[in-house]
Order: structure tokens, then sequence, then C-alpha cells
């Protein structure tokens, strides 16, 4: 396949048969609304001018006129082959539209922005390895959760001094903002093997650079999430043995539109980590809930004598939920309390995607499970067989080595991190009903109290109990002391534990204040993981401290 301008051929000489109905205005995307300059009149009723081949081109209004400022409307040549690359076909009054690739189009959701801003301030925000030219500039893609999200900066030549967005949202010019990537819809012209791009995908390009650029790279930043994801099959294809964490094979799991059930104890963070994949995801916790919530009522309409079947209102939440066109995640949490008769519910929808063999789910709505194992809850239920057969099953099991990580991005408190770094029995302790235990997120319980107290310890012993407490302050009455740094080669931190490394870097902590390069240093020779722990840890406690 290649890409090219329309030609003043297919819109105005011999029109293409999709053009007589769909217009010939271009509507501008989030992306061309960004980074276009606007003199007023660019554009009109949401849409823009674009560029034709040669020197032609179209304004905002459809006309064959000539414009200073131009976006770009991509057109798509199909060789053969290429027609299997297409996906979600549709068709309405003759027009058949579909996806292909994946471009910056849409500002993200408001609800997610301020999570994306406090993330990429912190310097925590993960990288995919992958970018897209946007006016000439590379721009780097991060993940948000399941979202791939590129943040660009708008034109500053807009005479408003602002521009307002697909989603109402007011813009100023020279604001960054971040700009969701999302699969591109285009117009079929299967006569003719062309795909013509339902709005005009980028600007700020002249004629001849934007030319450059669909004849070079474009192509394949477009495609780059498909042949990631492309599987190889057949003789001789290759595979791989991928290492991965309990979040990454959720991710994966979900992405290929497989249930997915997360086993693990009270506080191991099993909702946590769906959140993390989709902020929006749809929580249902079924020991709240009946056959009858689940599947919807059924109401007796006395005017007609006929009884009608109401949908139960999470299903009307997720089909709002899932206009967007994303994936996103229904979840059922604590499926393992459910009663039978609701796992049976449960069972159907999971196997048929139908609730009360009605309402079929979105298509773009994935399902995930969790549940506690039995031994820690005494109203637990084993999964029927059918049921179990129906996931892919994750354990998570919560060490400190991959809590630390996670505890650094939700800014716990630096105690606690201190604290567990070098007692890591004290992670989880037993519950006895009588006072308080520790476990996962009660150590964040612990780590809100203290950042709301001034680091008050005695409120401790409420929400850890009396043992753990009295060990908490113990710790940090003995560090007080610790102020030495140890000399080590490289063949003795090759060969640490990730416990022992956490501990040298806490003792880096305390000596940093009398020799801080040389703490430093040390810190950075175990690695980067240790040594952003200790620049945020250092970095709070210098906060608190003024």
């Amino acid at each position: 396949m290649k890409s090219i301008f329309l030609s003043h051929e297919h819109l105005f000489g011999d029109p293409l048969p999709l053009f007589r109905r769909v217009g010939t205005a271009a509507q501008a995307g989030d992306l061309v609304l960004v980074t276009a300059e606007d003199d007023g009149f660019t554009f009109s009723s949401g849409c823009v001018n674009y560029y034709l081949s040669g020197e032609d081109c179209v304004d905002r209004f459809g006309r064959d006129s000539k414009s200073g400022v131009c976006a770009v409307r991509p057109v798509i040549i199909l060789e053969p082959g290429d027609e299997k690359l297409l996906t979600h076909a549709r068709e309405i009054n003759d027009i058949t539209t579909v996806e292909l690739g994946s471009f910056p189009s849409s500002i993200l959701e408001s609800s997610m922005r301020d999570m994306a801003e406090e993330q990429y301030r912190e310097g925590v925000l993960r990288k995919s390895g992958t970018s897209y030219t946007i006016a000439g500039r590379r721009n780097e893609v991060f993940r948000l959760g399941a979202k791939s999200i590129v943040r660009i900066s708008v034109n500053e030549n807009k005479i408003s001094g602002y521009v307002q967005l697909s989603d109402g949202t007011a813009v100023s010019a020279g604001e960054e903002i971040f700009l969701e990537v999302r699969p591109v819809r285009w117009y079929y012209d299967e006569i003719n093997r062309m795909l013509i791009c339902g709005k005009a995908l980028f600007a700020d390009l002249s004629h001849e650079d934007a030319e450059s650029y669909l004849e070079g790279g474009f192509l394949e930043e477009l495609l780059a999430d498909d042949a990631d994801e492309a599987a190889s099959v057949g003789p001789g294809a290759s595979y791989h043995v991928g290492e991965h964490d309990e979040l990454d094979m959720i991710k994966a799991f979900v992405r290929a539109d497989i249930p997915v059930f997360i086993h693990g104890l009270t506080g191991d963070g099993k909702s946590d980590r769906v959140k993390e994949i989709d902020p929006q995801v749809l929580d249902i916790e079924l020991v709240n809930e009946t056959p009858e919530t689940i599947n919807g009522r059924a109401v007796y309409n006395e005017t007609n004598d006929k009884i009608i079947d109401i949908k139960p209102v999470w299903l009307v939440k997720l089909e709002r939920l899932c206009e967007d066109g994303e994936l996103h995640i229904l979840f059922f949490d604590e499926l393992t309390n459910a009663t039978k008769q609701t796992q049976a519910v449960i069972f159907k929808i999971v196997l048929e995607r139908f609730v009360n063999n009605r309402w079929p789910l979105p298509e773009n709505a994935r399902i995930v499970a969790a549940g506690n194992d039995r031994a820690e809850s005494s109203v637990s239920h084993d999964l029927a067989e059918p049921l179990f057969g129906r996931f892919a099953h994750i354990y998570i099991r919560t060490t400190v080595e991959n809590w630390m990580p996670w505890a650094v991005r939700k800014r716990i408190n630096p105690y606690v991190m201190e604290f567990l770094a070098n007692n890591d029995l004290y992670l989880r302790t037993e519950y006895t009903g009588t006072e308080g235990y520790a476990d996962p997120r009660r150590w964040e319980m612990v780590s809100r109290v203290l950042d709301n107290s001034d680091n008050d310890f005695a409120l401790i012993e409420p929400i850890v109990g009396r043992d753990t407490s009295d060990a908490f302050i113990r710790f940090f009455r003995a560090q007080e002391e610790m102020a030495g740094i140890g000399n080590y080669t490289d063949e003795d931190i090759a060969h640490m534990t990730v416990s022992r490394k956490y501990q040298i870097a806490q003792q880096c902590l305390y000596a940093a204040a009398a020799k801080p390069e040389e703490a430093a240093r040390l810190v950075g020779r175990l690695g980067a993981e240790y040594a952003a722990w200790f620049r945020y840890v250092l970095s709070r406690k210098s906060n608190q401290r003024k």
C-alpha cells in the first residue's frame, strides 16, 4: 500500500461516487485543531482546508478554492492482499467504513487528564518506545493504563488565543495537552481500492513536507501498533518466551479478549491492577448482588398486560462507557464470595457475552474477575468447574520487592517504605480479630495518616497492631545513629539480594546529609530502581523538614 493526496479529479473533475454522498468538506480532528494555524477563518463548523495533489486544495466549505493554511486528509491505495488488514467494517446507507492503523486523534478524557499530567510531571508516565511525527517533530508515545497518549503543544498562531476541541474543551495557544492514540477510520472505496480518511488527520506542514511524510514515514507510524501485535504463524514461524509481571499478563489477556480471574489475598491490590489498565473500569462487587440485580428485572405492565424486561443498571452504564470505542473492563469483584446462584448467572455472561439471554455485552467490553483465597474467607465458595474453565487464572502474591516500585509511583510515605524495605516480614501479619493487622492496603492507610499528621508514629498502632507499631518505632530510633557508607565492589553488588540493596539505599539516606555525593554515587551503582527510590524518599523527607 502507499499513501497519497486526493486529486482535483477525485473531487471535482470526475468525482468519486463517495463524495456525492458525504460531500467534499473535511472535519478537523483534535490533532488538526491543536496544531493548525488559525487566522480566524481556517475552521468553520469544525471543518478545515486540506491539500490536494499538485497545487490544488479544498477550502473549509468543501469548495475548489486556494487556501493558505491547510491540513492533510490522507488517502491509501491498497495493493492485493492489503484488505486482510482492514478491521471493524461498517456499512451505513451504502457507505462502507473500516479501521486501519492508529494515530493521535482526540483529547484525553477529562477524568484522566490530571492523572496523566501528574505522572508526566513526576517522571513516572511510562514510555512505549514508539513515536509519531507531528508538525515535523517526533513526539513519543506514553502509556496510561491501556491507553496510548501523546503530549503536544497547541499552535501559538491562534488569532483568538485558544481553540475549542471536539469535547468542548477550550485550550490556550502554547498550552501542552495529551492526545489519545486511537484507531483511524477510513471510507472504503472497494472499486478503486482506496481508503480515504474520514477527517483531516494532521496539520502544520507545508504541502512539500506533507508529501514527503506521506511518501516516507506516515504508513510506518500509522501501522506501528498493528505490526507490534501481529503474530507470526505457519511453518518456520518464530516465537519467544517473554518475562511478564502480573499487570503485563492481565493486559495481554484483556487485549486478546480472554476473561481473566485474579486470585490473591485481601490487600494484594487486585482491583488496583485492573484500574491501572482501565481507570474507567466498571466495578461490580458481587457480594452485594443477586441474580436479579445482575440479570435485570421483569416488570408487569397493567396497561397492555405484558411482562417487560428492564436492563440492569450496570449494563446501561457499561454501554455508555463503551460508546467511545475503546476497550473497557467489566470487573466482577469478589466472585468467590458470590452465591452459587449468582455464579451461575455470571457463567452465562462470561460464556455467551449476553445478559439474561437478551442483551449483548458491547464488543469492546472485556471481562475480569477477582476473588480472595478460600482459606482467608469463611463465606467464599469454590468456583464451579465450568466457570473456572472460562478464565485465564493469575495468582498475585505481593512481596516487598514487587510492592516497592508501586509504592514510589503512589507516593507512599517514606517512613513506610524504609521500614518495609528492611523488615519484609511485616508487610503482612496475621489477622486475629482483636486488633489491627498489616497487609499492603493497610500500609497505604498508614502512609495516609502519617502524611496528614506530620509523621506521628503514635497513630500507627490502631491500623497495624501493637507489635508491628512497636517494631516500627524501634527501627527508626535505631536508624538515627546510622550514618556510614560501606565500600562495595561491583561483584559485591551483583550478588546482593533485592532486600539488601534496599537496605544499602536506606543507609545512604542517613549518610546523605554529611556525604551527599558519595551516597548518590553508591545508590546509582545499585541500579536505576534503587536510585529512583532514594531520590523519592530523600525528596519527601527534605520537604517534610521545611
